[in-house]
């Protein structure tokens, strides 16, 4: 069934059209000055030293790890609420994901209990901004700085968001974004790193390309050089066409978040009308961006027949994320308890720029009829 109120929405307007027709019309299409524009943008929009753009998020993630070091039997602290992607980047360099239980009202990774978890084996810890809350980095960097951990920040959800007027994702060694279609810009599929290491910029964007120099860094050299493979790389980069959309989108990115958080903030009002539903909880000294609005359903109401309900009246809603630990795939003997109870309970509704607030009251017509039928 397609939605007459869809989840999310991207925004797109004839300026991604003009950049993507200057790349087509270079005919360099692959990874060269576009992609250079967007990592040099973004880089300055944060306030960092380097960026450097890769195919999706999760590529950021997995070259991130690799430059640090990370091997086989290595074990990685993780945020355990959040997409899966996360802990899969720690499994792709033959390391442990150890799942870290999370905070019930922000969803971010709980500080109090990682030290419990911290082992001679443990080598960093990968806090997650979820859906654009940031993370009690404070204290994180201090338990990281007490037992040598690197930090690499998960800031998928998070490009734009602050914690104490720091940039998230700029805050530990490394941060990680993302540019798919839900997040607040988006290229389709994209994501890029930030560091302000330059060892580890060199190094993610060494690994990025094969472990080569670049086709586009090759064609300005003023002689010929076979290139020659050390080590092994892969193929993260990202196109020219993909950074083209990127480019526009970034110009974009102040006035989503401002929209955005005008929408969040009906939501929070219209909730108090609606029973058994709990908007989300903003942290002090934080500036959320809601890539995603994920409010808390009561735990009377069943959260997945709620999503079919709405479903069937045109409104798309989603569950807000994962608890890590409980995938096959990881084998896991972490309990996180509050991540259990997130993963069960939440209920991403309906923001995206173009979202009117007579599209929310509507939806919450909607979701005041479903609460009633279901409690």
């Amino acid at each position: 069934m397609i939605a007459k109120l869809p989840l999310a929405k991207p925004y797109f307007d004839l300026e991604e059209l003009e950049e993507i027709k200057k790349v087509l019309d270079s005919c360099w299409v692959t990874q060269g000055p576009e992609v250079k524009e967007l990592e040099d943008k973004t880089a300055n929009h944060l306030g960092v030293k380097y960026a450097i753009a890769v195919t999706n998020c999760t590529a950021a993630l997995h070259l991130a790890l690799l430059s640090i070091g990370i091997k086989k039997g290595d074990e990685v602290l993780v945020a355990d609420f959040t997409f899966p992607a996360t802990g899969h980047s720690v499994l792709y360099c033959g390391a442990i994901p150890v799942f870290a239980d999370v905070n019930l009202r922000t969803y971010n990774i709980d500080p109090g209990p990682i030290e419990e978890k911290i082992t001679d084996k443990t080598k960093a810890i990968i806090p997650v901004h979820t859906f654009g809350h940031p993370a009690e980095m404070d204290k994180i960097m201090k338990i990281a700085e007490y037992y040598d951990l690197k930090v690499i920040e998960d800031a998928a959800c998070a490009l734009g968001a602050k914690y104490k007027d720091k940039y998230a994702g700029t805050i530990g060694d490394i941060g990680c974004f993302s540019f798919h279609a839900r997040k607040g810009i988006t290229t389709g599929e994209g994501g890029m790193v930030a560091t302000n290491n330059e060892n580890l910029a060199k190094k993610i964007k060494h690994l990025s390309v094969f472990g080569m120099t670049s086709a586009w860094d090759r064609e300005k050299n003023d002689r010929f050089v076979v290139p020659e493979f050390n080590e092994v790389g892969y193929n993260y980069k990202m196109s020219d066409i993909t950074a083209a959309v990127g480019v526009a989108q970034l110009r974009k990115l102040d006035k989503i978040i401002e929209k955005k958080r005008e929408l969040a903030k009906y939501w929070d009002e219209k909730l108090q009308e609606i029973e058994f539903i709990e908007p989300p909880y903003v942290s002090e000294h934080t500036e959320h961006i809601y890539q995603s609005y994920v409010a808390l359903v009561n735990k009377r109401i069943n959260r997945d027949k709620m999503i079919d309900r709405l479903m069937k009246n045109g409104i798309q809603t989603q569950i807000g994320a994962y608890a890590s630990h409980i995938q096959p795939v990881y084998n896991s003997k972490d309990k996180c308890p509050n991540s259990l109870e997130i993963f069960s309970r939440s209920l991403a509704l309906p923001i995206y720029y173009m979202l009117r607030e007579e599209d929310i009251d509507m939806a919450g017509t909607s979701l005041k009829r479903v609460v009633k039928e279901l409690k």
